[in-house]
């Protein structure tokens, strides 16, 4: 279960910070822009793994979403925060990230700046059972049938399209 009193920077759209809120704030509604990181792992084969959100999430429960998404703890810088992510969620550690870029995405409840990135890796992957239900590689065609059928995020459809196209 995601800890409500978790601490994460304020910042502005360029990234500067500028304060901290809880975790329990970032998601209320108040839409404070908060930093988060998403990686998007590719194998060999050019097929993108994707995490099952478990239902107990309090953002889009039981969608299908980023392989990594989460959230720059106070005091942590993006580089960090990914790396820490990573091994957290998928138990990776031996990857070599490119940087996508980053934007505003704004939900029902949040409005994060997203630093985007992507790799290629063909190692074991082993999703977290505390934080995911699990997680598997997708063909882009499967993803692209999948974009508007409430079986992705709305977060993970957009950065999908803006990132790898449709």
């Amino acid at each position: 279960m995601d800890n409500p009193q978790e601490l994460f920077p304020v910042v502005d759209e360029d990234g500067r910070v500028l304060g901290t809120i809880r975790r329990s704030q970032a998601h209320d509604g108040t839409k404070i822009l908060h930093p988060v990181v998403h990686l998007h792992v590719f194998n060999s084969q050019g097929m993108l793994y994707l995490q099952h959100r478990p239902q107990w999430k309090d953002i889009q429960p039981g969608k299908w979403d980023t392989a990594t998404g989460g959230h720059v703890d106070a005091g942590e810088d993006v580089a960090h925060a990914l790396r820490r992510e990573v091994g957290e969620e998928l138990g990776i550690t031996d990857f070599q990230e490119e940087f996508l870029g980053k934007y505003i995405f704004e939900g029902k409840r949040e409005r994060e700046l997203v630093y985007v990135y992507r790799c290629v890796y063909d190692g074991e992957v082993k999703p977290n059972e505390e934080e995911l239900d699990g997680g598997r590689f997708f063909t882009l065609d499967e993803i692209r049938q999948k974009i508007g059928k409430d079986f992705l995020t709305p977060n993970f459809e957009d950065e999908f399209t803006k990132f790898f196209g449709t």
